[in-house]
């Protein structure tokens, strides 16, 4: 071991080699030194725990650290090929933005705009002004606030209309989402005060008036987007909330969660609330997410009365919450292709995801199963029907069928192969399933399937 540790090349003649001089030509040179001297602690240590008897050349641990420098100044954050069948990924990035909301990132990104400047006055504007225009024109609310994501809509209209008061709320509905955004910690942070009716499962208008004090700050509705309550169970509606608020003179909130705009042809509506019909139902305030169903960037959209989006707006706490020009760029692109609802409907990619019929997904995979066989025999390759998700905590009970194709390679597990297909330069991620590894079409989109091929064969060289 001794003689071995010995004999490890030393950095100074390393340097000097022809092979350094290349890779110092094209990296950072403190990146590849950094990577080299990290390259050699690891040789001492696979020495010492008796991994290898024999020192590589100077040109193989060359090889090792490039692929070191090429790893840590490749941006962490990258594409991924979803095979899932979950449309709305939460781990994946949740909605992808339509072609002119990209475009209107990029402009907006590349030069500079009016965001806070009004052009016919020549005077400082409003940043909200941009998207509040066509939330108006779409929903018919009377005015609208875009914040950065739901949770923050949700803690700036407690924190403005209930600090230090109670806010009613059905105990049915004390949700949690992914990351662990809990309802009655939102409350606790806001300053206002959680004042829980009904029980897990029932809970009626009576449980709500009788709750009713003169410290009550609020009416709270949450939809429960990630979860249904079935069998023996009530719930109090918002028609009979919103004639409890108007006896009280009590602001009426709902937080809608996901954001459907109009009702999606092929998934109808279910238990989902379609925001139209919630504001006529005469909701003081609504909030609901943007890359939801909606399809859009991260975002918070609070719709209500003028009177009420005025207080939020004058709450400090929303200079902390506005969102980016980025971010309203592809906002605004993206309600605007609400207009028409057949747009919307074909170029918005969640809302096309979800309408896609399963009998054209059943032709892809069958044609792409056909191009996987050509590439090994170490593998099965069956094109079958499948069932695609909503996610992103909307229409938790609702399966879509759908279409891809399995793989079963023969040399190794099917866990390893799945592995190698995480960690290719773009990876490709599917779901295991009764010893196969499953890839759903409704989320893999046309024009990545040579991408897709191209990962399948050189996970099988790996």
């Amino acid at each position: 071991m001794n003689s071995l540790l010995r004999n490890i090349p030393k950095v100074d003649e390393i340097l000097k080699h022809d092979a350094w001089k290349r890779l110092a030509k094209i990296y950072p040179e403190s990146v590849a030194k950094d990577a080299l001297r990290s390259c050699l602690d690891d040789l001492r240590v696979s020495i010492k725990e008796g991994k290898i008897n024999e020192i590589p050349s100077t040109d193989e641990i060359l090889e090792v650290v490039e692929k070191q420098v090429k790893l840590s100044i490749s941006p962490r954050l990258k594409k991924v090929i979803n095979g899932t069948g979950v449309v709305i990924h939460t781990n994946l990035g949740r909605s992808l933005l339509p072609k002119s909301a990209i475009q209107a990132v990029i402009n907006a990104a590349s030069s500079f705009t009016n965001l806070e400047y009004d052009l016919q006055t020549g005077s400082r504007g409003d940043r909200y002004e941009h998207c509040t225009f066509i939330l108006q024109k779409l929903t018919g609310a009377e005015s609208a606030l875009v914040v950065n994501n739901n949770a923050g809509a949700v803690f700036l209209v407690l924190n403005t209309f209930a600090e230090g008061k109670d806010v009613v709320i059905s105990r049915g509905e004390l949700i949690e989402i992914g990351g662990s955004f809990r309802i009655p910690d939102v409350m606790k942070k806001s300053s206002a005060l959680l004042k829980e009716v009904g029980t897990t499962n029932r809970t009626f208008i009576e449980d709500y008036e009788l709750a009713i004090s003169e410290s009550s700050g609020l009416l709270m509705k949450a939809h429960t987007s990630n979860y249904r309550i079935r069998g023996f169970a009530h719930e109090a509606t918002g028609e009979e909330i919103l004639l409890l608020s108007k006896k009280y003179n009590l602001p009426a909130y709902y937080d809608a969660g996901s954001g459907l705009l109009f009702p999606i042809k092929k998934l109808g509506t279910h238990d989902e609330p379609c925001i139209m019909d919630e504001l006529k139902k005469g909701w003081d305030i609504i909030s609901f997410s943007g890359d939801k169903l909606l399809g859009a960037p991260q975002a918070g959209i609070i719709l209500g009365e003028k009177s009420y989006i005025k207080a939020l707006k004058k709450n400090p706490v929303t200079r902390m919450l506005r969102p980016d020009k980025l971010t309203l760029a592809a906002l605004e692109s993206t309600l605007l292709l609400y207009l028409d609802d057949n747009m919307a409907q074909n170029e918005i990619p969640t809302l096309r995801m979800l309408n896609e019929e399963k009998d054209v997904l059943k032709i892809r995979a069958q044609g792409l199963a056909k191009k996987i066989k050509k590439l090994s025999e170490k593998l099965t390759v069956t094109a079958m029907e499948m069932s695609s998700e909503v996610g992103g905590g909307s229409f938790p009970d609702v399966f879509i069928l759908s279409f891809g194709i399995a793989i079963k390679p023969f040399d190794v597990s099917v866990a390893e192969f799945e592995e190698r297909l995480r960690n290719l330069d773009v990876p490709i991620i599917g779901r295991i399933e009764k010893d196969m590894l499953l890839f759903d079409l409704r989320t893999i989109f046309k024009e990545d399937e040579p991408l897709f091929i191209k990962g399948i064969d050189c996970a099988l060289q790996n």
